[in-house]
């Protein structure tokens, strides 16, 4: 049995193809990894020079937070990276003259959607694990688990999912890839940067109140925790360390045995689950232009008997 043509349908292997064997994929992996790579050394100049190295060494605790540093870093090159890879794939084939012969194949609305997804993130995910040896910088001066490098590696599979998928949703409603690419980036930069901002503004005014109210008694923990639960670096950080969703979620006001309703990265995956469902069907729904010229026919089907009963009233 030929596992790779049962996994790997031609659209798939024809994006592999492109994507992969180029001189650019190279060069584009060289430059990531090197930026990465300067970046940690930057950081490991910055502590020794502020003293954290005055013994010649770096202790756990310096290690743990240069390694929050280089995944906060990431984050950020994922969330500029990965939109300008999968917010062209359909539009481009649109701009190209080749969607049609594309929708004529074999190959079904959810086959290709998803191809091209799989096919723009599997490169996506190379980059990332190019940088494995970054990391293990700081695993030598200890303070960090093998599983928090697991679980941050598997959210940003999930970031690397969902801004792809919002990237295949706009470049399938959108006939210009550059259209598609700033409204990718426009929700981008609503997550990782409005909801972080709406959370400050929130948590001021709460404490604003609490402050001016001078009761003693409070809730058991605040609303304004669940801002930022939506937002990817408080997520991040909350797989880093458990306690910072008490702190976010102000369970210190409450009962001092109280805890946070949901982690961060809890509420996190929860709802932008239902935001990947939600892009990837719509994309498959309105990849093909006879299902939106029949889906508006009905709507105009449905609207008529509703104006000639009106009109005979």
């Amino acid at each position: 049995m030929d596992w790779r043509r049962i996994l790997i349908n031609p659209v798939m292997d024809k994006e592999f193809r492109l994507r992969m064997r180029t001189s650019r994929s190279a060069v584009t992996v060289l430059a990531y990894v090197l930026v990465m790579g300067l970046l940690a050394m930057g950081i490991i100049y910055v502590m020794m020079s502020s003293g954290a190295g005055l013994s010649g060494r770096i202790d756990p605790g310096t290690s743990r937070v240069m390694f929050y540093a280089l995944s906060i870093a990431q984050l950020v090159l994922i969330a500029f990276m990965t939109p300008a890879l999968t917010a062209g794939v359909i539009s481009g084939e649109r701009e190209k003259q080749t969607l049609n012969m594309l929708l004529t194949t074999q190959q079904s609305s959810s086959t290709i959607i998803l191809s091209k997804l799989v096919s723009s993130l599997s490169f996506m995910t190379l980059v990332i694990l190019a940088t494995l040896p970054v990391y293990s910088i700081a695993f030598l001066y200890g303070g960090v688990a093998p599983k928090q490098l697991v679980f941050v590696f598997l959210f940003y599979l999930f970031i690397m999912l969902l801004l792809g998928s919002l990237g295949v949703l706009f470049s399938t409603l959108f006939k210009r890839t550059i259209v598609a690419v700033i409204m990718t980036y426009g929700v981008g930069l609503v997550i990782f940067l409005i909801t972080g901002i709406v959370y400050l503004l929130a948590m001021g005014v709460v404490q604003a109140n609490y402050y001016a109210s001078g009761t003693t008694m409070a809730p058991d923990y605040s609303w304004i925790g669940f801002i930022l639960g939506l937002n990817p670096a408080g997520a991040l950080i909350s797989i880093f360390e458990p306690s910072f969703s008490d702190s976010i979620f102000l369970t210190r006001w409450g009962s001092q045995q109280a805890g946070a309703p949901i982690q961060l990265w809890q509420e996190f995956l929860l709802v932008y689950s239902v935001v990947i469902i939600l892009a990837l069907w719509l994309a498959i729904r309105y990849i093909r232009p006879v299902r939106r010229a029949r889906i508006k026919k009905r709507l105009q089907t449905d609207w008529e008997p509703q104006e000639h009963e009106q009109a005979e009233k």
